[in-house]
This record gives C-alpha cells, sequence and structure tokens, in this order.
C-alpha cells in the first residue's frame, strides 16, 4: 500500500461516519430539532465523502508532496468541520451552553481547509 497512513485515516473516518449516521439516524432523531438533526447528517456526509477522497488519494498515483499536502488538510478539515457540527447539533439539546459562541467559527475554518485540499489536489495534477 502506498500511503497506508492516510488509508488508515479513510478507513476511520468512513467507518466512524456510518456508525455516527446510524446513531443520528435511530437515537437522535427523537432528540434533537429537525434543523440540528439535519446539521448533523451534514457532519456525517462530509466526513464520508472525505474519508473516501483519502483512501483515494492514498492509492493514486501521484507525488508523495501532493498526497501528503492534500491529505493533511482533509483530516485536518474533517476533525474541525464534522466535530464542531455534531457537538453544535448535540448541544442544542441543552439550550444555551455557549459552544455556539466557542465552535462556530471552527466550522468554516473546517470548511476552508476542505476546499483547500482540493484546489491543492487540482493544482497539483494540473501540473504534473
Amino acid at each position: 500500500m502506498k500511503h497506508k497512513r492516510y488509508s488508515v485515516w479513510g478507513i476511520l473516518f468512513c467507518g466512524s461516519a456510518v456508525v455516527l449516521g446510524a446513531f443520528g439516524a435511530h437515537l437522535l432523531e427523537d432528540l434533537l430539532s429537525t434543523d440540528a438533526l439535519r446539521s448533523f447528517e451534514v457532519g456525517v456526509r462530509y466526513q464520508f465523502y472525505h474519508g473516501l477522497a483519502l483512501l483515494f488519494l492514498s492509492l493514486a498515483p501521484l507525488s508523495k508532496k501532493l498526497i501528503a499536502r492534500t491529505s493533511i488538510l482533509f483530516i485536518l478539515g474533517i476533525i474541525l468541520f464534522s466535530s464542531s457540527i455534531y457537538l453544535l447539533s448535540l448541544a442544542s439539546m441543552y439550550g444555551d451552553t455557549g459552544l455556539p459562541a466557542i465552535l462556530g467559527p471552527i466550522t468554516p475554518i473546517g470548511g476552508l481547509m476542505l476546499i483547500l485540499g482540493w484546489i491543492n489536489l487540482l493544482v497539483g495534477v494540473v501540473r504534473s
């Protein structure tokens, strides 16, 4: 396997997205508002998509440097974007916890890292 560590990250993200998706669909549907549940599902979806992207990258015939940069952006993006959405969705069950003020800015930073990962991959592929 070319880039085993990124395969491991991809598998962990995809597997945990399936678990979190089931958790959301079966345990949270009666606890969260429709909007909070939709947000939770967005976190799951983006985690799964980018986990698959990491698996693709781990097998792609691209430069090590390009794969490493893109993978790091995806990993950090998933952690910041999806995790903050999960926490914000779950916090909505408890009213005003102050978490939105703390985590709110983290979500777009994670989203930006995901976008930068795709831009980095595009530029790297075009240049190769």
